[in-house]
């Protein structure tokens, strides 16, 4: 057992939120009981999660997205509604890290990222080194850009939409995960000859094929499954806390 104020001074220690500008409050975003014995990770703090948190009897949940976000309304009904009268009413602490989760070198998003597909990162790129670039850990490389998606298919279990099929052998790739379609510009001026991500928009298949480099997107939540139960897990570990991934699905 470990009490909610150690439990939250550990996380901010490991991932440093104040060294970020982020969308939203990082840290406790809402307050549980005092005393924490399971710890329940996930994406996001759907609905769905926290009733599983509740069924786990979890005494707090840990996610990368939380509840509140700059620009939102504010007011307190509907969905968030629904969310916070479980959590208020179970008594449950809601920690919740964005950025800081992605950024981790170890055991954030795109690190577990990189370390699933097989790929070893040697340098960091874009606005808040959030981009992580790096080659196959493996010695050979990836004989096209149709090899490296069907590799990324089978290590997350998602279909991957790729734009410009490159014909030459792919050795170096970046990718940050989650919405970071922003980062394909940057990936390119790195050096990359493939991007992978989770989400596309329009700008970006234009990108891929004018600049020659291959994009991969492979899904939002598919690609930010790792982050969380690694960090959570890890600190669960040094306070011999349970702890317990819950994955709920995601198309998108």
């Amino acid at each position: 057992m470990t009490d909610r104020t150690q439990l939250l001074q550990t996380f901010d220690a490991l991932l440093q939120p104040e060294r970020f500008r982020d969308y939203g409050p990082n840290g406790l975003q809402v307050e549980g009981r005092a005393a924490v014995h399971k710890i329940v990770s996930g994406v996001s703090a759907s609905r769905a999660l926290i009733e599983a948190a509740i069924a786990a009897r979890a005494d707090a949940v840990f996610v990368h997205h939380g509840l509140f976000w700059r620009a939102q309304d504010g007011r307190v009904t509907g969905w968030l509604k629904q969310r916070l009268a479980l959590l208020l009413a179970h008594d449950i602490n809601l920690f919740a890290y964005h950025l800081p989760l992605d950024a981790h070198p170890e055991l954030g998003n795109n690190a577990q990222l990189g370390r699933r597909l097989g790929l070893d990162a040697t340098a960091r790129f874009g606005e808040q080194d959030l981009g992580f670039l790096g080659a196959p850990t493996q010695s050979a490389d990836f004989e096209s850009a149709e090899t490296l998606a069907r590799h990324v298919e089978q290590c997350l279990g998602r279909k991957v939409e790729l734009v410009n099929v490159a014909s030459t052998r792919i050795r170096r790739i970046a990718w940050c995960s989650g919405g970071g379609q922003n980062y394909f510009e940057a990936a390119i001026a790195a050096g990359a000859q493939a991007f992978i991500t989770g989400e596309i928009s329009e700008p970006q298949a234009h990108y891929a094929r004018e600049s020659g480099v291959a994009y991969l997107a492979c899904g939002h939540h598919a690609s930010e499954r790792f982050g969380a139960p690694a960090v959570a897990a890890h600190v669960a570990a040094q306070f011999g806390l349970a702890h317990e991934f819950i994955d709920i699905d995601n198309p998108a």
